[in-house]
């Protein structure tokens, strides 16, 4: 994949005015440079291409460019350079101007990733991001899919298009994902349950490993994922782009359209996307019921009211069918053994097909947010922020007398969410952020099913307040926090014996969090961070109460209402740095305890149902503990060619019963060779890549 150059800070200067006259000046100056952000140096041969005028320029070695026949006029200015993602500038020109650009070109790491800065702002968090050019290329992907190239985070496969992010051996309700900010909130209650966001519709998507999760309300034990559209360009002009992709097995096809524009009086921008695939095929045969298919739209406003108060408002909608393999579920116990025993899987078919039908999901979910933020001045601020979530969630089973169009589970979510935030860069290189947190969830199953639900009804309640401040002395970054929760939830369960009742529980949960980080620059680029953190995670209502068949895995669950909430102790250190600008390397190093490690203990029972014979698991407790560390090298053997290697290696031990901790992704290593040309005729940006991955 391509380097990514980030463009960090643009400067105009304009040196002269241009004086009203019938004759036009096109002797006006347009000069500049373009300089690499960490190191301060020119960045040679960077191309500097002027639209409107179909000419363009090359800094020279001393990274400056000059042109001494501007009109005067508004311009759309690219500026690009080998393997780096080409950035766009919108410049009214009336006189003499200097253009200052400085580029991160610090691809230290690596092909898709980049190392990235919220804003500038100070932190000893590792983070790691794919930009708008690697989600491009991975288009077909799901979220999680195209995480995987990150080190270190893997994904939990249940089916074509259901997939989960693992990060660093956590996952499910233990990662909080962030959709534009907001903590996705839906029916996260097991590995079938993908996230609900379309990757699409986002610029960046950034994973953030340590304890990095004080800011934000959630469940994560530490690594959180950010899920984020671009800011809309302040550009008159109405600009769109259109993807189209395709892949081979499953014949899988998708649409992504996008427009925007930033009239006089706001901006605005749309993004939809349409995916379809079917069948996926073996070598000898086809799988069926396992396509998919999505329709999904994101609208994106933004108003700026003064030079102070930024508001803005986005709106998505997701909407999927997933197909689930038709012999993934079992009719009696003889079906069963003779199904562990198959080489091929039952229900298998010799023809193609697009169709979905019984067992699948159906998944629609909405959110609408609305935020605004006042400067107090360019170094203090406010930010307020509402948003709500709708998710619904059908899951269909093959059942008799025609009734497989009757949902087997259908469960409604509804949630709020409130914050308030406050930052301010203090002197002498302090800076301080604030903020407090309200959500409400109501969540209630469709009385359709005819079914004993998998979960029952409940109502959360979780505020929150946290407080984060930094210090940085020359080389180094002291980072300190601090978070405190409560959370009161009301559940109703129906009883599993009859004659049937309602069993009505409260949970009411106090926790405390902290961390503390620090960074040292070591020089020459590279850097050194430590972190240490304490969080808590509640058992959610599934490990609690969850009580019969969760189909969309094939098995029967089953809660524990005594469970304890988890309590996590993480260490991290990261390096990372290059030599001579061509290897560039970065390691991470943890080790994590978990007292209270919930998980689902397979039982050694098959029970047979009226709705078939499926596998028992049961929701328990033990202490954990996770060691491990994520590798990541590039060497630049010339301007146009990369070789890359990543290595992931994780030990979890249940240190309770002394035994190696389940559902832990394996040790896998890759690699890749990449080749890169600029510019081949009328194309650009072609790249050729050969990867391989052992498990």
């Amino acid at each position: 994949m391509l380097r990514l150059c980030k463009h960090i800070t643009i400067i105009i200067i304009i040196l002269g005015l241009s004086v009203v006259s019938f004759a036009q000046n096109c002797n006006l100056t347009v000069s500049g440079s373009v300089n690499d952000l960490s190191t301060g140096k020119p960045i040679i041969f960077a191309n500097i291409f002027v639209q409107e005028l179909q000419s363009g320029y090359v800094t020279d070695s001393k990274g400056y460019f000059i042109s001494n026949t501007m009109c005067p006029g508004k311009y759309h200015v690219y500026i690009s350079h080998i393997g780096c993602e080409t950035q766009e500038l919108y410049i009214n020109i009336s006189g003499d101007t200097v253009i200052t650009v400085f580029l991160d070109h610090n691809n230290h790491l690596l092909n898709e990733i980049s190392i990235t800065e919220e804003g500038g702002e100070i932190t000893t968090e590792e983070t790691q991001s794919l930009n708008s050019k690697n989600i491009t290329q991975n288009s077909n992907k799901s979220l999680a899919s195209m995480l995987e190239s990150i080190s270190g985070v893997s994904t939990i496969n249940n089916g074509s298009g259901i997939s989960n992010p693992v990060v660093d051996g956590l996952y499910g309700n233990r990662i909080s994902i962030l959709n534009n900010g907001v903590v996705q909130s839906g029916q996260q209650w097991g590995v079938d349950h993908s996230p609900e966001i379309d990757p699409l519709a986002a610029n960046r998507i950034t994973v953030i490993k340590g304890v990095g999760a004080l800011e934000y309300q959630g469940s994560s034990l530490g690594s959180i994922i950010l899920v984020e559209p671009e800011k809309i360009d302040i550009e008159p002009h109405l600009h769109g782009e259109a993807r189209y992709f395709f892949e081979t097995n499953g014949f899988g096809n998708g649409l992504n359209l996008e427009l925007q524009q930033y009239s006089k009086i706001f901006g605005w921008r749309a993004i939809g996307t349409i995916k379809k695939s079917g069948d996926n095929r073996t070598s000898k045969y086809f799988l069926r019921n396992t396509g998919n298919q999505q329709a999904n739209i994101a609208l994106q406003f933004e108003k700026l009211w003064n030079k102070n108060w930024l508001s803005d408002l986005y709106f998505s909608s997701f909407n999927a069918d997933y197909g689930i393999l038709r012999g993934s579920h079992i009719g009696n116990l003889t079906d069963l053994e003779e199904a562990f025993e198959r080489d091929v899987p039952f229900y298998t078919q010799d023809q193609f097909s697009y169709s979905i039908s019984a067992p699948y999901q159906k998944v629609n979910h909405l959110l609408l947010k609305f935020h605004t933020k006042y400067s107090i001045s360019e170094k203090q601020w406010f930010d307020f922020t509402y948003a709500g979530q709708y998710n619904l969630r059908k899951e269909f089973d093959v059942r008799r007398s025609g009734r497989s169009d009757i949902p087997a589970l259908s469960l409604k979510q509804s949630s709020n969410y409130f914050e308030g935030k406050y930052r301010n860069y203090l002197t002498n290189n302090w800076e301080l952020k604030a903020g407090v947190q309200l959500s409400m969830v109501n969540n209630t199953n469709l009385p359709e099913t005819g079914i004993l639900p998998l979960i029952p009804d409940y109502n959360a309640y979780e505020f929150g307040v946290f407080g984060i401040i930094s210090k940085t002395l020359e080389k180094t970054t002291f980072e300190f926090g601090g978070r405190y929760d409560l959370e009161n939830r009301k559940v109703a369960t129906i009883s599993s014996s009859i004659p049937r009742e309602i069993i009505r529980f409260e949970n009411d949960y106090h926790n405390f969090s902290g961390m503390v980080g620090i960074s040292y620059q070591l020089g020459d680029g590279w850097e050194v961070a430590y972190n240490f953190g304490s969080i808590s995670r509640n058992p959610e209502v599934n490990e609690l109460y969850s009580s019969g068949l969760h189909q969309g895995v094939a098995g029967i669950e089953e809660g524990d209402p005594d469970l304890g909430k988890e309590i996590s102790f993480k260490n991290t250190l990261s390096i990372k740095g290059a030599v001579k600008d061509r290897l560039f390397f970065e390691g991470l190093f943890y080790f994590q305890q978990i007292n209270n490690f919930i998980f689902l203990n397979p039982q050694d029972e098959v029970r047979l149902t009226i709705r078939g014979a499926f596998p028992v698991f049961k929701y328990e407790q033990t202490d954990a503990r996770l060691i491990g560390f994520d590798l990541t090298a590039t060497y630049k053997l010339t301007e146009q060619l990369n070789i890359t290697g990543k290595y992931s290696y994780l030990n979890g031990h249940d240190l309770s019963n002394d035994i190696p901790l389940v559902y832990m992704p394996p040790n896998n290593l890759y690699a890749d060779f990449s080749y890169y040309i600029p510019k081949f005729g009328k194309f650009q940006n072609i790249e050729f890549q050969i990867n391989s991955r052992l498990v």
